[in-house]
């Protein structure tokens, strides 16, 4: 596949060099605006929210459909016909790649109306850094295909994409009924080999118990779109969510940003199904003892605030073989997570290699009988 350059970024994301008028480019080693053409430099700043604390947003109002107009914004998106992602594409693109599954799209004229994002964690690794991560993760890969690590080594280039994330905050308290376990132990006469030996036998006594728990969940970070397997997002935790910055459309400079495909409530099921599971475990450990049941939890939930915040994620997506492969590595850490590529060669080699030594080993074993 020929190398191809960076799409251009959409116009809302543009910032032009005040010394040549070329686009400059967040670059993520520096903390600043570079103009590639002329090496002239900008610092992130300006916009509503710079240098105020990231607040958050009601989320029953937003539900309602009451949040000021203020906070919604319309973006021109385009839809892959292969993995649904939206993402923002410049009117004057008519057809590119999907950074995220390389399929070739036709940019149309879609308008996605969206919750504004509130905060942005910067990239902190240029492409070479992720392109190394890239390449180191499959060097380790013995039973890649050649072509594959080839590929990395060549250094193509990778897409800079912003993925969309819900963050939830929630004030909740919960009461509970179950039961407390205590281990006890009774000595019984069992026979063995013909004689009568004595054993301890272990038995749980149960008594009821009930009680409240409370806990305030800060930030129950969810993804916002489907576009990537969860299984790979989630490998790329934990975020450094206290990196966060106050949304400025200069950190998106030459780069892409995803629109979400998951709605804010359904998002928020999710996230209340993770504060579920912790006020379960918070139980647990209220009810003591040395096993646990719960018969019963009922919570009420409060004060219930979000953030539609970005994260960066470098993604490499290409097509071998008839096949789509995958992977992305974390903006900030360099963690790396993509498909395990298989080389059928290497695998059957492995294999006949493994009945080999097998084979020999059977020999020798039955040289020495």
């Amino acid at each position: 596949m020929p190398e191809t350059s960076a799409p251009a970024a959409p116009e809302e994301h543009r910032f032009p060099c005040d010394q040549c008028g070329a686009d400059m480019r967040f670059a993520p080693d520096r903390g600043l605006l570079v103009c590639e053409h002329c090496g002239n430099t900008q610092p992130v700043e300006g916009g509503p929210w710079r240098g105020s604390a990231l607040s958050e947003l009601d989320f029953e109002a937003a539900i309602a459909r009451h949040l000021p107009e203020a906070e919604i914004e319309e973006k021109r998106v385009v839809s892959c016909p292969n993995c649904a992602a939206r993402f923002e594409f410049d009117p004057a693109t008519h057809a590119a790649e999907c950074p995220f599954c390389a399929t070739p799209v036709v940019t149309g004229t879609g308008a996605h109306r969206q919750i504004k994002p509130r905060g942005v964690l910067p990239f902190a690794l240029d492409e070479n850094s992720a392109r190394e991560a890239m390449t180191d993760w499959l060097g380790r890969l013995w039973l890649a295909p050649n072509g594959l690590r080839e590929y990395a080594r060549r250094g193509r280039r990778m897409q800079g994409i912003y993925v969309p994330y819900w963050t939830f905050d929630a004030d909740t308290k919960s009461s509970y009924r179950g039961e407390r376990g205590t281990i006890y132990y009774e000595t019984r006469t069992v026979t063995r080999d013909g004689k009568r030996v004595q054993e301890r036998v272990a038995r749980v006594r149960w008594s009821p118990a009930s009680g409240r728990v409370a806990r305030f969940f800060d930030d129950v970070l969810v993804l916002a779109s489907n576009s990537l397997p969860k299984a790979y997002t989630d490998a790329l935790q934990p975020w450094d969510l206290g990196g966060l910055e106050p949304y400025q459309p200069q950190y998106l400079a030459g780069f892409r940003a995803e629109a979400y495909t998951i709605e804010l409530k359904d998002g928020y099921v999710e996230a209340r199904a993770r504060m579920d599971q912790t006020i379960a475990r918070d139980v647990r450990f209220d009810i003591g003892g040395d096993q646990q049941r719960i018969h019963d939890i009922r919570t009420t939930v409060s004060d219930v605030t979000f953030k539609h915040i970005l994260l960066p994620v470098w993604l490499a997506a290409y097509k071998y073989r008839g096949k789509t492969y995958r992977f992305v590595v974390n903006g900030r850490s360099g963690q790396v997570r993509g498909e395990r590529p298989w080389s059928a060669v290497k695998v059957a080699a492995a294999v006949i290699l493994a009945l080999l030594v097998a084979a020999g080993l059977g020999y020798l074993a039955a040289m020495n009988q």
